[in-house]
Parts: C-alpha cells; sequence; structure tokens
C-alpha cells in the first residue's frame, strides 16, 4: 500500500509515517500543508491520503477541501480524513459523492493502531469506515430521522458497527450475540433500506452510504 500523509502536526505526522513503515506501508509523502499534497497526489499516486481537517493557512476547512479535489482528480485514490472534533458538516461533504473508498476517524483512534490499520485497509478496499462519534451525529440528526425509525434498536447499533469497518465476525465479538443473529440483522437492514442485490461487501457499503446521505431515494418511497 502507498500511503501520502497530509498533518501539520511534525511529531504525530512522524509517528504516523513510522507505525505505517513498520507494517510495510510506503510512505510516498509527507508533508505539513494541504494545498502541496494535491501536487503530491498528481505525481506519487498514492492508494491512500490521510489528511487532517484543520490545516494552515486558516485552519478551518483546507483539508476538507483538499480531499474533495483528491476525490475528482484521482478516483482511484481514497482518502482517510482526521480530526481533533467530531465535525459533522465535513463528514457529511466527504462521504456524500465519494467515488472511491472514504473514511472520517478522531485523531484519537490513531492510539489504538491495530484498529487504525483496519480501517486504512478496508478504505483502500472501496470501503467506508466512519468513527462512531460521528456516526451517532448522523443517525442523530433530523434529516435522519425517518430513516432511523425503519430500523430497530439493535439493527441501527448493528448498522454503526458496519460503518466503523467491523465484519460479521467482529460485530459477533463486540456485541456478544450468534453468528447467524447478526446475518439476520444485517439481511434485514439491507431490506429495510432497499439496498439492491450485488456483492455482499459492495451492499454494505452502499447501505452505510444511504443512510448516511440522507436516504432521500427511501424516504420518497416511505412519503
Amino acid at each position: 500500500m502507498r500511503v501520502a500523509i497530509a498533518e501539520d502536526s511534525a511529531l504525530l505526522r512522524a509517528g504516523i509515517a513510522r507505525l505505517l513503515a513498520d507494517e510495510g506501508i510506503e510512505v510516498v509523502a509527507s508533508m505539513g500543508d494541504a494545498t502541496n499534497m494535491l501536487e503530491a497526489v498528481r505525481s506519487t499516486r498514492p492508494h491512500v491520503v490521510i489528511m487532517d481537517v484543520r490545516m494552515p493557512p486558516t485552519y478551518t476547512d483546507e483539508g476538507i477541501r483538499a480531499a474533495i479535489e483528491i476525490q475528482r482528480l484521482r478516483t482511484d485514490t481514497a482518502v482517510l480524513l482526521l480530526s481533533q472534533y467530531v465535525e459533522y458538516t465535513y463528514a457529511q461533504e466527504l462521504v456524500r459523492d465519494a467515488p472511491a473508498g472514504v473514511g472520517y476517524l478522531l485523531k484519537q483512534r490513531v492510539g489504538d493502531f491495530e484498529e487504525f490499520h483496519s480501517a486504512l485497509c478496508r478504505i483502500r478496499g472501496g470501503e467506508t469506515v466512519l468513527d462512531s462519534d460521528i456516526f451517532r451525529q448522523f443517525v442523530g440528526s433530523p434529516r435522519e430521522k425517518r430513516a432511523t425509525e425503519l430500523l430497530t434498536p439493535r439493527e441501527r447499533q448493528v448498522l454503526e458497527l458496519m460503518a466503523t469497518g467491523l465484519t460479521n465476525c467482529g460485530i459477533v465479538n463486540r456485541l456478544g450475540i450468534s453468528e447467524r443473529a447478526v446475518e439476520k440483522h444485517v439481511t434485514s437492514i439491507l431490506g429495510k433500506l432497499k439496498i439492491p442485490n450485488s456483492d455482499e461487501n459492495n451492499r454494505r457499503v452502499l447501505a452505510v452510504l444511504g443512510y448516511l446521505r440522507g436516504m432521500e431515494r427511501m424516504q420518497g418511497r416511505v412519503e
């Protein structure tokens, strides 16, 4: 895997690069601003870009703007955004029209490198991985209430774990329920959200994305 890192904290940037290198992941670019990352992506063609949301010079939305531009220029490059805080609007904008794998994690998750590495691999494979705190803000927003009501509390819990990148086995371990029960919940979720038949992994991604993007089509059918 080839990874580029844009993070204004030199210490965090160096730490992530070292951890990735120890796992045999090639860091092809590492810098402290978002503007130069756009050029680096063009020249190094990384599989994944790890990008801080708030970057110089204004420390507002430089990272998210660069991430969206990267998605536009290179549809085969996945993007993982890191943020110090839960920023719902930025996460919504990132996943809305993502052509490739995409992730949005709080920086504190980097401390659990096994979880961080798993998220990175899933994003590289085209999946959507969201921090659980960010996901809860999505499903708690007014736009999502009608979509949320279609799912049982347990189904919402399973979908949240799907959004954070867990497999069925991972959900079994997290919730302490049987694999058959998880399979039944996943099947019910896909049916209620009207996800078309396709590759199972793609259906899981579509379920998460459909839920996060406002469920406009589904809500239209309900109305």
